[in-house]
């Protein structure tokens, strides 16, 4: 899309990851990106904006003014794997990927909405005013700002070769933004790459969105 809509459109690709290049950028690499793609190994943008999931979009205009706030942003489907690519995961990637297939996402109507802002810009009826942008953010109670200290404590100790010492300021994260899963995404993956079961965590991915429901994960985009 960005290639098709440029200039009237560009594309920043934001990788929230403490692992920062070295776990981005081969990602970055194989997708053979030609838009600025950013890495944010501090977890600025989730914190300043309040994102607690990916893919998430966050709609800014030529003046630097946000016209849409962070929503779930699917630009197609994800695409159903072979058999034989599907025979060569292990098993938990598999059930995961199940699970993903059952969740809410709708990227023909986002799609459409994204092309009518590119064309109309601030005529457009998806592009929202600023009490509506306000009224659709997230609020941010003391707690979250609790877990954001915490979960930035967390990043410390584990850039500084203290790994073990992080997973209590994680833990601590997670129980008081249990929503935000980008923190448990974050921490689970530092423990296990697949995100699995591990002794430094009461749950992980699979468990978590099967307790709530697969179509729950992402919240509807209101458009």
């Amino acid at each position: 899309m960005r290639e098709e809509l440029h200039p009237g459109l560009e594309v920043v690709t934001v990788a929230l990851d403490t692992g920062g290049a070295d776990a981005a950028v081969p990602w970055i690499d194989h997708a053979k990106t030609t838009h600025p793609a950013l890495i944010d190994a501090a977890h600025l943008l989730d914190e300043l904006l309040g994102v607690v999931n990916v893919p998430t979009g966050v709609w800014i205009d030529e003046r630097g003014t946000i016209v849409r706030p962070p929503e779930p942003a699917f630009p197609w489907r994800p695409r159903a794997l072979p058999e034989d690519v599907l025979a060569a995961l292990p098993a938990i990637t598999v059930e995961q990927l199940d699970e993903a297939a059952r969740m809410r996402i709708d990227p023909h109507a986002y799609v459409a909405a994204l092309r009518d802002w590119v064309a109309h810009g601030s005529r457009s009826r998806y592009a929202l005013g600023a009490d509506e942008v306000l009224a659709r953010s997230r609020l941010r109670p003391p707690e979250e700002s609790r877990a954001a200290a915490c979960f930035e404590l967390g990043q410390h100790l584990h850039r500084t070769g203290h790994a073990e010492d992080a997973v209590r300021w994680f833990r601590a994260a997670h129980r008081l933004a249990p929503d935000n899963w980008t923190y448990k995404r974050q921490a689970w993956t530092f423990a296990d790459p697949l995100q699995g079961p591990t002794p430094e965590y009461d749950s992980d991915w699979l468990t978590e969105v099967r307790k709530i429901g697969a179509e729950n994960y992402y919240p509807a985009v209101e458009l």
